[in-house]
């Protein structure tokens, strides 16, 4: 991404424009992570941009990404800016005391001045501002000064360089609080802007700053249209996806649920806070060639943020959060909210079946599952539903059983929806007995049938117009 905006040469004024904001964002967010020599490139094309981009623009640019900025580079150049924008920039940027104590040095008695006023600086921050001698009295002549660039082209590698070398000294010297080695989860929490501004149990370099509001370009660091969506509505994000980049302990995808929350007093919305966890088996990727199943991927991946979006404004309208509804009303929204979640559940089995294509149409490529093993981790959640019907599911005794050339996500979803479905018809009584079976070299699973569908025909149970009950014309048992 960084390399594409530097190749590009703006040729007017919206071009640099977007060239500006493309590079202050990308720095922002990924700063940290970036060699010294790109970032050195990408502060001077910003230094080459600043004269043709309007003041408001930069004003606007350093509005939006100050709360984040872990960057010290970047906030030592906008600090070398117009006043109005070096005050914004140094008031709210979140650098560690590290990176302080190395941009200090470089500051001017303005910019000092202005970091003073802050309150969340470590002792040994302050320290080193009072070694620069009070300027208080200053500030006002220092300010207007400093509309000319404090970092001016020739300071800037100087400055990254800097910032490294102070790293690379005190590593030894200090205790890490980041996790080491790879994680599986951690927490963490984002403000009303969607912006996260606190972790805990992972580095804070690869997510302080990165925005949960808004869906991720392909495979750029963030979330995908299941918490983008959510978030518009205010409603709980569950297992979206987020991806990260970073060293071993982070980089790779991940799941995120979260829930909103707002001040106890005004009822004004503050955010949301959640956790993260690496995602199950069956729950990533295979990999696989281009094909049907990367559209099935693409257009499941378009799906999911409108669906969110109806589910999460159905839910509010449900819950009466905006005020008094209609009973009408809140029944259409708690039918919609239910229509939703089906229609989810079946998004996530074509994204499931497009994952698995590859491996069931290929047994010979050494995938393969335990039949007994998937049966006794499908039916920990079956068991519950055939609790409160008052059947009984019973299973094959053996704790592993024979293989089958089918990847674990498929097989585990095949006999999920045939046991729910089993089970969902069942009533007092039946007595539902799951058997394995070897038949010519071949797995045969079999269950008896609950009373409710013991006499249907075939055609019946597949017809997606049957029901046992009668009730719902388009509820199939099998289909």
């Amino acid at each position: 991404m960084i390399a594409t905006v530097l190749r590009q040469v703006p040729g007017d004024e919206k071009g640099r424009v977007t060239a500006w904001r493309q590079l202050t964002d990308i720095l922002a967010q990924r700063g940290e992570q970036m060699s010294a020599p790109v970032a050195s490139r990408a502060l001077h094309a910003l230094a080459y941009l600043r004269p043709m981009v309007p003041e408001q623009v930069r004003k606007a640019s350093a509005f939006s990404i100050a709360r984040r900025c872990q960057y010290a580079p970047l906030v030592a150049f906008f600090a070398g800016d117009a006043p109005a924008i070096a005050n914004v920039m140094l008031r709210q940027a979140p650098l560690s005391t590290a990176d302080w104590l190395a941009y200090l040095p470089a500051s001017s008695p303005a910019a000092r001045a202005i970091v003073r006023e802050r309150s969340d600086l470590d002792e040994s921050v302050r320290r080193a501002l009072d070694a620069f001698g009070a300027n208080r009295m200053q500030i006002a002549g220092d300010i207007a000064a400093a509309h000319e660039p404090v970092v001016r082209v020739s300071q800037i590698t100087e400055l990254v360089q800097r910032i490294d070398d102070y790293r690379s000294q005190k590593k030894a010297d200090s205790q890490p609080v980041e996790a080491r080695g790879p994680i599986d989860s951690f927490l963490f929490e984002a403000g009303g802007d969607g912006v996260i501004f606190w972790v805990n149990g992972a580095p804070r370099g690869a997510l302080i700053g990165l925005d949960i509001g808004r869906v991720a370009p392909a495979n750029e660091p963030g979330v995908d249209g299941n918490a983008a969506g959510a978030f518009r509505q205010r409603g709980d994000i569950s297992n979206a996806r987020l991806l990260l980049e970073g060293g071993e302990a982070v980089a790779g995808e991940w799941r995120v649920s979260a829930v909103p929350w707002f001040d106890r007093v005004t009822g004004q919305f503050r955010g949301y806070r959640g956790h993260a966890r690496r995602p199950h088996r069956h729950e990533t990727a295979l990999e696989s060639g281009e094909g049907a199943g990367d559209s099935i991927r693409q257009l499941i991946h378009e799906l999911r943020s409108p669906l969110n979006a109806i589910s999460g404004f159905a839910q509010i309208v449900e819950a009466q959060m905006f005020g008094p509804v209609n009973q009408n009303y809140r029944s259409m929204a708690a039918s919609i909210v239910n229509d939703a979640a089906n229609l989810q559940q079946i998004i996530e089995d074509l994204d499931a079946a497009a994952r698995s294509e590859q491996v069931i149409a290929a047994p010979d490529a050494g995938i393969s599952s335990d039949l007994i093993m998937t049966l006794n981790l499908v039916a920990r959640d079956v068991h519950a539903l055939a609790r409160d019907r008052g059947a009984t599911l019973r299973l094959p005794e053996a704790a592993a059983g024979p293989r089958v050339a089918v990847a674990e996500p498929a097989c585990r979803r095949i006999l999920g929806r045939l046991l729910t479905a089993l089970v969902d018809v069942a009533s007092i009584h039946d007595n539902l007995v799951v058997e394995v079976t070897t038949v010519e070299g071949l797995r045969k699973l079999s269950v008896n049938r609950p009373a409710a569908i013991a006499d249907c025909s075939e055609a019946n149970l597949l017809d997606p117009g049957f029901s046992p009950s009668g009730d719902a014309p388009a509820a199939s048992v099998l289909s």
